[in-house]
Protein backbone atom coordinates (compact mmCIF):
# COMPACT_ATOMS: atom_id res chain seq x y z
CA UNK A 1 0.00 0.00 0.00
CA UNK A 2 1.50 3.29 -0.91
CA UNK A 3 1.79 6.07 1.72
CA UNK A 4 -1.10 8.38 0.05
CA UNK A 5 -3.71 5.66 0.23
CA UNK A 6 -2.47 4.79 4.12
CA UNK A 7 -3.45 8.51 4.80
CA UNK A 8 -5.91 8.30 2.67
CA UNK A 9 -7.97 5.89 4.47
CA UNK A 10 -6.79 7.16 7.61
CA UNK A 11 -8.97 10.46 6.51
CA UNK A 12 -11.83 8.70 5.74
CA UNK A 13 -11.73 6.66 9.18
CA UNK A 14 -10.98 10.20 11.05
CA UNK A 15 -14.65 11.28 9.33
CA UNK A 16 -16.34 8.68 10.86
CA UNK A 17 -18.36 8.73 14.02
CA UNK A 18 -16.50 6.98 17.64
CA UNK A 19 -19.06 4.12 16.99
CA UNK A 20 -18.11 3.15 13.15
CA UNK A 21 -14.67 3.99 13.86
CA UNK A 22 -14.56 1.07 17.28
CA UNK A 23 -16.46 -1.02 14.66
CA UNK A 24 -13.84 -0.76 12.13
CA UNK A 25 -11.16 -0.95 14.67
CA UNK A 26 -13.00 -4.24 15.79
CA UNK A 27 -13.03 -5.86 12.22
CA UNK A 28 -9.82 -5.07 11.36
CA UNK A 29 -8.71 -6.69 14.39
CA UNK A 30 -10.67 -9.91 13.52
CA UNK A 31 -8.94 -9.33 10.27
CA UNK A 32 -5.60 -9.18 10.96
CA UNK A 33 -5.72 -12.00 13.79
CA UNK A 34 -7.42 -14.19 11.46
CA UNK A 35 -3.98 -13.77 9.05
CA UNK A 36 -1.24 -14.04 11.80
CA UNK A 37 -0.38 -18.18 12.65
CA UNK A 38 -1.01 -18.71 16.13
CA UNK A 39 1.59 -19.42 18.51
CA UNK A 40 1.59 -23.05 19.79
CA UNK A 41 -0.03 -23.23 22.72
CA UNK A 42 2.48 -24.38 25.55
CA UNK A 43 1.73 -27.23 28.32
CA UNK A 44 3.68 -27.03 31.54
CA UNK A 45 4.16 -30.92 31.37
CA UNK A 46 7.35 -29.58 29.10
CA UNK A 47 8.99 -27.82 31.87
CA UNK A 48 8.94 -31.86 33.41
CA UNK A 49 12.87 -32.54 34.47
CA UNK A 50 14.16 -29.06 34.20
CA UNK A 51 16.52 -28.46 36.81
CA UNK A 52 16.90 -32.07 38.44
CA UNK A 53 20.57 -31.86 37.96
CA UNK A 54 20.30 -29.45 40.96
CA UNK A 55 19.23 -32.00 43.44
CA UNK A 56 20.86 -35.01 42.64
CA UNK A 57 23.61 -34.71 45.65
CA UNK A 58 20.87 -33.29 47.89
CA UNK A 59 19.47 -35.59 49.92
CA UNK A 60 15.84 -34.78 50.22
CA UNK A 61 14.84 -34.82 53.84
CA UNK A 62 18.02 -33.51 54.88
CA UNK A 63 17.09 -30.61 53.16
CA UNK A 64 13.47 -30.48 54.38
CA UNK A 65 15.09 -30.38 58.05
CA UNK A 66 17.31 -27.67 57.06
CA UNK A 67 14.87 -25.64 55.64
CA UNK A 68 11.92 -26.29 58.36
CA UNK A 69 14.52 -25.49 61.06
CA UNK A 70 15.02 -21.93 59.34
CA UNK A 71 11.79 -21.33 59.82
CA UNK A 72 11.91 -20.76 63.43
CA UNK A 73 14.83 -18.31 63.34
Amino acid sequence: MSTSMYYEILSQAQRLTPADQLRLLEELTVFVRRQITPQRRRSILELQGLGKEIWLSIDAQQYIDQERASWNG
